[in-house]
């Protein structure tokens, strides 16, 4: 299994609607994708490091897929859609990285 996160870096400029991103954005994905999303969650950030300290994201989203290939074929079709919705939700670019997930 793999994780595909799309992490939005936070800043004092960042703006970020979490409940459009949540409950438009997000479904929106699911819906296009279908069954090969296995998995989805997203983590909104709260604190960093330290007391005080603003979270280097301001928000995370983790999809999980069987391998790289299924995320390529389900996602790829739809991507050009997924990023003209960003204006909608953010003015910063998601960073994205696939990851082998690894259990013990």
């Amino acid at each position: 299994m793999i994780k595909v996160s799309v992490m939005y870096p936070n800043s004092e400029d960042v703006k970020f609607d979490a409940d459009y991103y949540k409950n438009t954005h997000l479904p929106m994905v699911q819906k296009l994708v279908g069954s090969a999303l296995k998995e989805l969650e997203l983590d909104l950030g709260i604190g960093g490091r330290a007391p005080g300290e603003a979270a280097p994201y301001v928000a995370i989203a983790h999809l999980k897929f069987d391998d790289v290939a299924s995320f390529q074929a389900a996602f790829g079709p739809h991507a050009a859609t997924f990023a003209a919705d960003v204006k909608n939700y953010s003015n910063v670019q998601g960073e994205i990285q696939i990851s082998d997930l690894v259990t013990f």
